[in-house]
């Protein structure tokens, strides 16, 4: 029923607990093509959350990074934005429903997942900015060459992404203890009576109200999406 994934936190090649969850979550919801996508995937396998599934479960499929990590070969060197995204997904051919999603490019991550269409990945992890409270629905804003300047001010809080997963069908099914990844399901594969538990229960990062020294520049408001 998902009510357990924290049980399953384990690391292989994740940054934290994610492979273990993973498999739990495989488990459970079943695979369709045991196709995933990774982008930034740096080098594909330095706290990758697919390296798992490629390297001992037999899965395939696209990794993207936009810096010199990717050799072009395992890892695609490619910048990803909300202006290409679908465009990549064509060029390399991504199944339109395919099992597994992962995004961690330390910036417009939610700009990115919300400019996907004709796409639909039935799990996707999305990692956060963990310095908002629960009920704090916040993104940087929107800027197509953006790149992580290593300070706070990057990504989309859990609430933001929290929203943005119920307006295009998911459900927030597990946040990792100790890392800030997130966990959603599509709506049509969670498990019959899965009742979604409430977000303050899956955050376990709520210590914070605004990353420190951004208090100068910009956040975005999506708690209502549009």
């Amino acid at each position: 029923m998902l009510d357990d994934l924290k049980d399953y936190e384990q690391r292989v090649y994740s940054q934290s607990g994610e492979d273990g969850v993973l498999r739990r979550l495989f488990d459970v919801i079943g695979v369709k093509n045991q196709f995933f996508v990774e982008f930034g995937a740096a080098d594909g396998l330095a706290l990758s959350n697919t390296a798992h599934l490629r390297l001992d479960h037999g899965w395939s499929g696209l990794l993207m990074e936009g810096s010199e990590k990717a050799d072009g070969e395992l890892v695609q060197r490619e910048f990803v934005s909300a202006e290409n995204i679908n465009q990549l997904f064509r060029k390399y051919e991504v199944p339109p429903l395919f099992d597994f999603l992962s995004i961690d490019i330390d910036g417009n991550d939610y700009w990115v997942w919300k400019a996907l269409e004709g796409f639909v990945p039935r799990v996707v992890v999305v990692e956060y900015n963990i310095f908002f409270g629960v009920d704090q629905a916040f993104t940087v804003p929107y800027e197509a060459e953006r790149t992580w300047d290593r300070s706070t001010y990057h990504g989309a809080s859990l609430a933001a992404f929290n929203a943005l997963g119920k307006e295009k069908g998911y459900t927030l099914v597990h946040s990792e203890s100790y890392a800030p990844n997130a966990f959603f399901v599509l709506n049509s594969e969670l498990p019959a009576g899965y009742s979604p538990l409430p977000l303050s229960e899956l955050a376990p990062w709520d210590a914070f109200f605004e990353p420190l020294s951004t208090s100068d520049r910009d956040w975005v408001d999506v708690s209502a999406p549009t």
